[in-house]
């Protein structure tokens, strides 16, 4: 049987503790006691009697792994860097996986101390970008105006390969259609799911009364389908197919607008964002743009019509949007011209129209004004159209359908 260690006096114990402490004052280089002749290096130092013995541990010791030991590195790092008590600096704090989009990357933020929040944004935009985005536009208008043209012009895309055109026998019969057109469509990395519903054979029968209601039907029962969807069990991939805006032809020849315009176009106004586009306005000379540009928006004022608005720069804003809000202000409505063939201007290739007397550029904001609708549709607006078709009209239709059910339910 081994004989136990002396039992020694608190005093000697106290002397003996300060003895090993001032033997072991000198630490190795990774900041660790040095380790005892023979022995193994171990993750922490452990304290010894006078004769040699280690101590016996309260708990069991697992020595870790080394996949182990790098991930409780990691954890220690991913909590030095949300440590809320000292916020850390641009130049200790690790670079944004989003590269580019980083907002603490310029020089003036070098000095400065963030908490990280500002990459908000950017993961909105990540998880967005994933996802895509979807829009879908309604043209209506006689025929003859150019709306496929300018369609495939705008979005630089053939949507009607396999259109068929009516002869003039045909269209005498012809009643009014719903044709829905989709094309994805891909521009640096961003996804768009555009749909386009077209609406052959209106406008153009005799008469004319109610030709506007199968577009009137086709809103209502887009606004239903996502009414039904939002409203069931399973909302996480509900598809929006509710119409974000109609891009509504008028004729340039005439006066104005005529009574079929006028009667769409209250009937729609409150159901869709309504664009008014005066087409083919190579037909007409500058001064005729002009007058007819005015007397349109005095009968748009007249009737009641409520066709988009504008949502109003802030007191803050650039100088130059503010000069281009009001310049798409002063452009309603939009006097454009649609080809799709590259004719030569100036030794240079544009899309446009030659005519004896010269030719007409589609892009040339002093011919027509195509770049002005095409940035408002695509480059500065089509959130604000998503937004006003969900948050007012198709707000007004679930209210309308709420209190249907509701009074039916009380009757």
């Amino acid at each position: 049987m081994r004989d136990l260690p002396p039992v020694s006096q608190p005093g000697e114990q106290n002397q003996t503790e300060d003895h090993h402490e001032a033997e072991g004052s000198g630490t190795a280089p990774n900041g660790r006691l040095p380790s005892l002749p023979g022995t193994p290096s171990l993750p922490r130092p452990i304290p010894v009697y006078a004769s040699g013995s280690p101590t016996v541990p309260q708990r069991s010791i697992r020595v870790r792994t080394d996949a182990e030991f790098h991930s409780l590195q990691l954890r220690r790092q991913f909590a030095s860097y949300s440590s809320m008590e000292r916020p850390l600096s641009p130049a200790s704090r690790p670079h944004s996986p989003w590269g580019r989009f980083d907002p603490y990357e310029s020089a003036e933020d070098q000095e400065k101390e963030y908490v990280g929040f500002a990459t908000l944004p950017h993961q909105v935009q990540r998880k967005t970008v994933k996802k895509g985005f979807t829009f879908t536009l309604m043209v209506a208008g006689e025929s003859g105006l150019g709306k496929s043209t300018l369609i495939n012009s705008l979005f630089l895309t053939d949507l009607y390969k396999d259109r068929k055109v009516p002869n003039a026998e045909e269209r005498i019969n012809q009643t009014v259609g719903i044709l829905t057109h989709t094309v994805s469509i891909e521009e640096k990395g961003i996804k768009l799911r555009l749909t386009v519903i077209d609406t052959p054979g209106f406008g153009d029968s005799i008469n004319e009364t109610g030709s506007w209601k199968p577009l009137e039907d086709y809103i209502d029962k887009q606004f239903e389908q996502y009414f039904r969807d939002e409203s069931g069990l399973n909302r996480r991939n509900i598809q929006d197919n509710r119409v974000h805006c109609c891009l509504y032809f008028i004729s340039p020849y005439g006066h104005g607008l005529r009574p079929l315009d006028v009667a769409c176009m209250k009937a729609l106004h409150n159901k869709v964002n309504i664009v008014p586009v005066v087409a083919k306005a190579d037909s007409l000379t500058e001064a005729e743009v002009q007058r007819k540009k005015m007397k349109i928006r005095e009968q748009i004022e007249h009737f009641g019509i409520n066709i988009y608005q504008f949502p109003e720069c802030d007191s803050d804003e650039d100088e130059d949007l503010k000069k281009q809000d009001q310049l798409l202000k002063d452009s309603i409505p939009f006097a454009v011209i649609g080809s799709n063939v590259q004719v030569e201007s100036d030794g240079h290739k544009v899309r446009g129209r030659v005519y004896p007397w010269g030719v007409v550029e589609v892009e040339n904001p002093a011919h027509s004004d195509f770049l002005l609708l095409r940035n408002m549709l695509v480059k500065t607006h089509m959130q604000d159209l998503k937004d006003q078709t969900g948050e007012t009209h198709y707000e007004n239709f679930r209210a309308q359908c709420i209190s249907n059910m509701t009074r039916m339910e009380r009757s």
